[in-house]
C-alpha cells in the first residue's frame, strides 16, 4: 500500500489505530473530500510539485560549488512558491466538506498573503530575473578560454543558418547532442562560473544573502500536510482497483461502547489483492447483537474459515484507522487492541512443544486483553486430542466471556459453538449438489460437521458402502 511512498515514512500512521469515534469521523470527512475528483487532482498535483522541491533541495545538498548549490536552492524555492499558490487557488474552486481540507484552505489563504511568504515569493522571482539578466561572452581559442562581459557583440546564428539553408535538401536526422544530466559541473564550467561571478558581483552577492535569509523556507504545517495526506491517498489508490472490479467499500458506523456489530458483503482484502484480476471474490455477512460476542466458525477444511477470521480482524483494524472497509455496509467496534492467535510452526529454539507454545501464547493474550479488546483465535489447541482440546478451548472461552471480549474463534470442535448466549455459530458452507466443493460462504447456522465429513469421505471413497464394496470385491 505504501509502495512508491517510502519517502513519507507512513508506517507510524498505519501502526497507530484510533480508539475513539471523533477522530475516525474526522478522517472519514477527509477521505470523502479526497474522493472528489477535483479535490484529489489538485492535492496530487501539489504532491508532485513538492516532490520537485525536495528533489532540487537534495541535489543542492550534494553539490560542491557554492553558486551551483544556490541555483538549485533557488529552483526549489520557486517550485515551492508555485506549489503553495497553485494549491491555494485550486482549493478555492473546490467544494470542501471536511474540517481538515477546509481548514487547510483557510490556512493557505492566510499563509500565502502573509508578509513573510509574499516577501519570499517576490525575492525569489527577483533573484531569478537577476540571474536571467546576466550575460557574458566566452571566447575559446585553442586551449585558452576567455570570459568577458557581453558588449553587444553580434549574434551570428541567423547568418550561419541562412548560409547553410541552401544546402538543405529535406528533413534530416536529429544530430542534436544530448547532454547527460550529471550532478555537478566539471572544472572548466566551474572556472567559467567563477569568472562570471567576478563580472557580476552584485547579482551573486544578493543571491548569497537570499539563500542565507531563506535557508529554511519550508512551512512546517504545509510539509506536515503533504506527508499526512499520503496516508489517505495511499489507501484510496489501493482500493481503487477493487472498486474497478466491482467490489464495495463503505464508511462504517463506529462505536467505542456498543458491541452490536455487523458487516454486509465483506471480504478479505489481502486475499482479494491476490485474486482481483479476473477472479471472483466471495463476500460474507456477519452480525453480533445483544449478549452475543464471539463468532465460532466451524466447517470443512479449506472452506474459508481462516479467511473469514482474518477478514473480521481487517475490518476492525481498517475501521480504527478511519478508512472505508471492504463491504457494502458495516457497523464496527473500535477496540483498544486486536489480539490474535494463529497457528505457528513448532519453534525448536524455544524448546517448547506445540501445545505448550499454544498455552503460553493464549495466556499472554488473556493477560493483555481488556473488555475493549478484539480477539481472533484460529484452530486453538489443534495439536492435542479432541477431548483435551475441548476442555482447554472451553476454559479459554469461559475467560473470554468473563472479559466480555468481542471476536472470532475458528475451531474444529462443534461443541464450542453452543457454549452459551455469547457464542454464535457460523459454518463454512459447501455446494448443495456436491458437498466436496467449497463455496467459501460462511453463514450463521448451527454447527454440523458430520455432513462435511461424509462429503469428504465420499469424495475419497471412504464411506462405509464404498469401503464394503471394495473389500467384498
Amino acid at each position: 500500500m505504501v509502495d512508491g511512498r517510502e519517502e513519507y515514512h507512513l508506517e507510524a500512521l498505519f501502526y497507530s489505530p484510533l480508539t475513539t469515534v471523533a477522530p475516525v469521523l474526522y478522517r472519514h470527512e477527509t477521505l470523502q473530500d479526497l474522493e472528489k475528483r477535483e479535490v484529489r487532482s489538485c492535492v496530487e498535483d501539489f504532491s508532485e510539485r513538492m516532490q520537485e522541491v525536495r528533489t532540487h533541495l537534495i541535489r543542492a545538498a550534494k553539490l560542491r560549488h557554492k553558486y551551483e548549490t544556490e541555483r538549485w536552492f533557488l529552483d526549489a524555492a520557486e517550485a515551492y512558491v508555485t506549489a503553495v499558490n497553485t494549491l491555494k487557488e485550486e482549493l478555492m474552486l473546490c467544494e470542501l466538506d471536511s474540517r481538515a481540507l477546509a481548514g487547510l484552505r483557510e490556512y493557505l489563504e492566510t499563509y500565502a498573503h502573509s508578509s513573510d511568504f509574499s516577501t519570499f515569493a517576490v525575492e525569489t522571482q527577483k533573484m531569478r530575473d537577476n540571474l536571467a539578466s546576466v550575460a557574458y561572452r566566452v571566447h575559446i581559442r585553442g586551449s585558452r578560454v576567455e570570459v568577458g562581459a557581453y558588449d553587444g557583440e553580434p549574434d551570428y546564428t541567423p547568418e550561419v543558418e541562412r548560409t547553410f539553408a541552401k544546402f538543405r535538401q529535406g528533413d534530416v536526422d536529429d544530430y542534436t547532442v544530448k547532454y547527460v544530466d550529471r550532478v555537478g559541473m566539471n572544472h572548466i564550467e566551474a572556472r567559467i562560473l567563477n569568472l562570471v561571478v567576478r563580472l557580476n558581483p552584485a547579482v551573486f552577492s544578493a543571491l548569497d544573502d537570499y539563500c542565507v535569509r531563506h535557508e529554511t523556507f519550508l512551512d512546517d504545517t504545509i510539509v506536515r500536510f503533504e506527508r499526512e495526506v499520503q496516508f489517505y491517498l495511499a489507501y484510496l489508490e489501493f482500493i481503487g482497483r477493487f472498486k474497478a472490479a466491482g467490489l464495495s467499500f463503505c464508511y462504517p458506523q463506529v462505536s467505542s461502547g456498543s458491541k452490536d456489530i455487523y458487516a454486509r458483503e465483506a471480504f478479505d482484502v489481502a486475499l482479494a489483492n491476490t485474486l482481483v484480476s479476473g477472479k471472483q471474490i466471495v463476500c460474507n455477512d456477519f452480525h453480533l447483537e445483544g449478549a452475543e460476542r464471539i463468532l465460532v466458525v466451524t466447517g470443512a477444511n479449506q472452506g474459508g474459515k481462516t479467511t473469514f477470521a482474518r477478514m473480521f480482524g481487517q475490518l476492525h483494524y481498517l475501521a480504527s484507522l478511519g478508512y472505508p472497509v471492504p463491504g457494502s455496509e458495516a457497523r464496527l467496534f473500535l477496540p483498544d487492541q486486536i489480539l490474535t492467535h494463529f497457528e505457528r510452526e513448532e519453534d525448536v529454539e524455544t524448546l517448547q512443544g506445540k501445545l505448550e507454545s499454544d498455552l503460553v501464547r493464549i495466556r499472554d493474550i488473556l493477560q493483555r486483553a481488556t473488555s475493549s479488546s478484539v480477539v481472533i483465535l484460529n484452530e486453538l489447541f489443534s495439536s492435542t486430542t479432541v477431548k483435551d482440546a475441548l476442555v482447554l478451548v472451553a476454559a479459554v472461552m469461559s475467560q473470554i466471556r468473563e472479559l466480555d471480549l468481542l471476536g472470532v474463534c475458528v475451531t474444529f470442535l462443534d461443541e464450542i459453538a453452543s457454549l452459551g448466549e455469547s457464542t454464535v455459530s457460523m459454518v463454512g458452507m459447501v455446494d448443495s449438489e456436491d458437498p466436496s466443493v467449497r463455496t467459501y460462504k460462511v453463514v450463521r447456522r448451527p454447527a454440523d460437521g458430520r455432513a462435511y465429513a461424509m462429503a469428504l469421505a465420499a469424495k475419497y471413497g471412504l464411506t462405509y458402502p464404498q469401503l464394503r464394496e471394495r473389500v467384498t470385491s
